[in-house]
């Protein structure tokens, strides 16, 4: 057995679930999950006729680069996104389709992960916790950097010291974040740029809900933009990671993409064709249909920001939460123990929070989780209002 499988956490779920074993909830109340980042919206239609318009490819091997449209349909869509110079991206070499960003951003430390220099995996506390996988199964340790409402839930970089960027290997960013939903800004990520340029590191930014915001005329801002307003337009030791699963509501799909530097690309590549994971033939012609379009997405973005609406009027004069910067999560402020608070919710009111503590990592003494619990706003707009009732009178009971 490979023993840094032994290093690994349960995963937040499986605490969860553990967490409320044999608890039962009052009876005539049904459930409303909270807990799980997983879109409820419709999945559009023209999404899934185009998957099955194209099932008789079902007969065909994919190939792990992908079929040379989906690429130039990335590559576009990134240019339009964000603000690319035309034509600088180029769909041969600086694109790989992925089976979904948890799947791309695993492997990426396995394959580009050097274990014989005592390599650092830096990441968000709290966080996704694929890169804490990610990095213990690559032979790396895990830094986590804080969190904190103080910073605007932003890592403190200029506190990271040279010692530790010499032993970075690679940088995990979120952003928009999970759970707190705080956008890095661009001076930020330019800055990240330079530092990576100066102690060697790469830079992997997990963007999959970047198309979830609240301002239409301010998109968050991304990775390969920062490096391109440099004039770094070859977007060296720059990587970024994106998902129809949150923008597109095809969670089901698996289907995501990585881009950036061509040179780590060709070597991520090179480990893709063993590791063999190429993206089902019939997915990649429903994603380019997906990419293509923004009218579904500008409609899932109303759906999200009426749903945070309804619930923070409801919540707003009885937890310390505020509107994120993007994404679909809240992240409130528990008055008792983040999962006391859970447990004892679901207990009364049969509503699933995933506490704080089990998205972070206690570090020198303090837990960015502490204290605080994560909600999804994915269920229908009726549902989340009533989980926010619930939630409120649970609060008034303690």
């Amino acid at each position: 057995m490979n023993p840094d499988l032994a290093r690994l956490q349960p995963y937040p779920f499986e605490k969860l679930a553990a967490l409320k074993a044999g608890i039962e909830p009052p009876v005539g109340l049904g459930h409303i999950a909270l807990s799980i980042g997983e879109p409820k919206h419709p999945t559009p239609k023209f999404i899934v006729e185009t998957l099955i318009a194209h099932l008789h490819l079902l007969s065909a091997y994919p190939t792990t680069r992908g079929v040379p449209a989906l690429r130039q349909t990335i590559a576009d869509w990134l240019t339009r996104r964000f603000q690319l110079p035309a034509g600088g991206l180029d769909p041969e070499r600086q694109i790989l389709p992925l089976n979904g960003t948890r799947e791309g951003l695993f492997a990426f430390a396995q394959a580009l992960v050097d274990r014989t220099h005592q390599p650092l995996v830096l990441m968000p506390n709290p966080f996704y916790q694929i890169y804490e996988g990610a990095a213990l199964l690559a032979g790396a340790e895990p830094h986590f950097l804080p969190c904190l409402a103080e910073s605007g839930f932003i890592p403190d970089f200029a506190a990271v010291d040279a010692d530790t960027w010499r032993r970075c290997q690679i940088l995990y960013l979120c952003s928009p974040g999970n759970p707190t939903g705080a956008v890095i800004p661009l001076a930020t990520l330019q800055r990240l740029i330079q530092l990576a340029e100066e102690f060697d590191f790469l830079i992997a930014a997990d963007e999959c809900y970047s198309e979830l915001y609240f301002d239409e005329e301010r998109p968050p801002v991304g990775l390969l933009q920062a490096a391109a307003s440099l004039g770094q337009h070859d977007y060296r030791r720059c990587l970024v990671f994106h998902s129809l699963s949150k923008r597109s509501n095809v969670p089901g799909l698996r289907s995501g993409f990585v881009a950036g530097d061509a040179e780590v690309i060709e070597r991520f590549f090179q480990y893709r064709t063993y590791h063999g994971c190429a993206m089902p033939v019939q997915h990649q012609h429903a994603s380019i249909a997906a990419w293509r379009d923004e009218a579904h997405v500008i409609a899932n973005r109303a759906l999200y920001r009426a749903k945070f609406d309804a619930v923070l009027a409801i919540l707003g004069d009885v937890l310390e939460v505020a509107r994120p910067d993007a994404g679909f999560y809240l992240w409130p402020v528990t008055p008792i123990p983040d999962p006391d608070f859970a447990r004892d919710l679901f207990a009364a009111a049969h509503v699933s929070l995933l506490p704080g503590s089990y998205l972070s990592r206690p570090v020198a003494g303090q837990d960015p989780g502490h204290r605080r619990v994560r909600l999804a706003l994915v269920p229908p707009l009726d549902e989340c209002v009533e989980a926010a009732w619930r939630i409120r009178r649970f609060v008034a009971s303690l």
